[in-house]
């Protein structure tokens, strides 16, 4: 079924969904449905933790269930850990909000609906977890950085850049 009502929350997380919807908006990243429009899918919305700060994600399981999965490959961390052993410097960085920078087709927008207590909204941009979100989003970047990568002083795994030197 896909469409569902929206999950029971505290005060606290109707709060804090409430802030990520509004970020979301300002930045064009959703958009709120119209009340006289159609919806038959629905996707509830959940808060999860991750280094003391909140995410809004769909939980879009339904969904993902049946989507066929994106065929690009999601680097292996020891892989990875392994081409930094011999780095004196690393530097990080995280793309901000790395799925939200992908757009999204426009007959796909109806599937990426999410609804919470106070009224339903759409994706424009890839959401927090779409089954495809990560594996989308790794093609993109090492197709960006593709001769850095090749070169041997840089590491992606998702949204995580990691630029390294033994020197």
């Amino acid at each position: 079924m896909l469409r569902r009502p929206p999950y029971p929350a505290s005060l606290e997380t109707r709060k804090e969904i409430g802030k990520h919807i509004n970020e979301l908006l300002e930045m064009d990243v959703i958009r709120k449905i119209g009340h006289n429009e159609i919806v038959e899918i629905t996707t509830p919305v959940l808060i999860t933790w991750h280094d003391c700060k909140s995410r809004l994600c769909g939980d879009f399981r339904a969904l993902n269930n049946c989507t066929e999965a994106e065929s690009y490959p999601i680097p292996r961390i020891p892989h990875s850990l392994d081409k930094l052993a011999k780095a004196k410097y690393i530097t990080k960085m995280d793309c901000m909000k790395g799925f939200c920078q992908n757009g999204v087709k426009p007959n796909s927008i109806k599937l990426l609906r999410i609804i919470f207590h106070v009224g339903i909204y759409e994706y424009t941009r890839m959401p927090l977890g779409n089954k495809n979100a990560p594996a989308h989003l790794q093609r993109i970047i090492n197709t960006i950085f593709e001769e850095e990568i090749l070169e041997g002083w840089m590491v992606v795994y998702i949204d995580d850049i990691i630029i390294y030197s033994e020197t």
